[in-house]
């Protein structure tokens, strides 16, 4: 394996590192989008982890920070977010096709990641594959029910809702620093079913710390319907890890999730 740290991009504002497997062949390549404010490492160095495991198994793999993220700095210009990150990613496929030879690329991301990626897989052409980490999803009747029944079951938790409730009604709640907003559901669903159109091969994982508005594996089916139960889509949830998956089990657990639907989907070495 061999890592090589780059500037990149249209300002020469990009800074990211690409890690190349012993030998290439093949034309995939894997893309890491940064999770949050996060530093391209990841949380906990997640993104390193993963990175330098899926070049043990041959993929190129680029993970690098956003404009204005991380190491990474403005391209001034006159953009939206969402602009930016699809010019950005244009950047990262550019950079990896021209040190690896990729001209097919999956996008992997944790959270806002996650909205980025999937952003960018809506668009464009060259993304085969995405891997979605607490990604989109919905409160469904599901959900709830299973959500807040036991809990209408425990007195005592009853007690505490309300008390906590009270108690954030008289305190002064400041503005959020970072926070993601979902689109409408029935948008996403329409998104996704287009991607399936073009034979993307999605992934979805969920933890445990998205159980503000995840918390059962059926889910995802009762949120996008019939998606849910296409061959391209695979669904998992690892409802004892945490959002940042902090514990070295976790981080293994999700690695090894990530690595067996990449060698089943988008083996390494093949080409179109």
């Amino acid at each position: 394996m061999q890592e090589h740290a780059y500037r990149f991009g249209r300002a020469r504002h990009l800074v990211g590192m690409v890690g190349l497997p012993p030998s290439l062949s093949g034309d995939i390549g894997v893309i890491v989008l940064n999770a949050g404010l996060v530093h391209r490492i990841g949380p906990f160095r997640l993104h390193v982890e993963m990175t330098r495991r899926l070049n043990a198994c041959g993929y190129p793999t680029l993970r690098f920070d956003l404009s204005t993220l991380g190491d990474s700095g403005a391209s001034n210009e006159s953009q939206s977010r969402e602009e930016q990150v699809r010019a950005d990613a244009a950047n990262a496929m550019a950079l990896l096709g021209e040190r690896a030879g990729c001209t097919r690329f999956v996008l992997i991301g944790l959270c806002s990641g996650a909205v980025n990626a999937h952003r960018v897989a809506c668009t464009d052409a060259r993304i085969v594959g995405a891997i979605f980490l607490d990604g989109y999803a919905y409160r469904t009747l599901g959900y709830r029910i299973r959500h807040y029944l036991p809990r209408m079951l425990n007195p005592a938790r009853v007690v505490r809702f309300l008390t906590r409730r009270l108690h954030a009604a008289v305190q002064q709640v400041g503005v959020p620093v970072f926070g993601v907003d979902f689109p409408p559901a029935a948008q996403v669903r329409d998104d996704l079913e287009d991607m399936l159109k073009r034979d993307l091969k999605l992934c979805f994982i969920y933890s445990g710390g998205a159980s503000k508005y995840f918390n059962h594996l059926r889910q995802f089916r009762e949120c996008f319907g019939p998606v849910g139960t296409h061959p391209n889509v695979s669904v998992s949830f690892l409802k004892e890890a945490d959002h940042t998956y902090i514990l070295a089990v976790d981080r293994t657990r999700l690695l090894g999730l990530i690595e067996d639907w990449l060698h089943r989907n988008l083996p390494a070495g093949t080409s179109a």
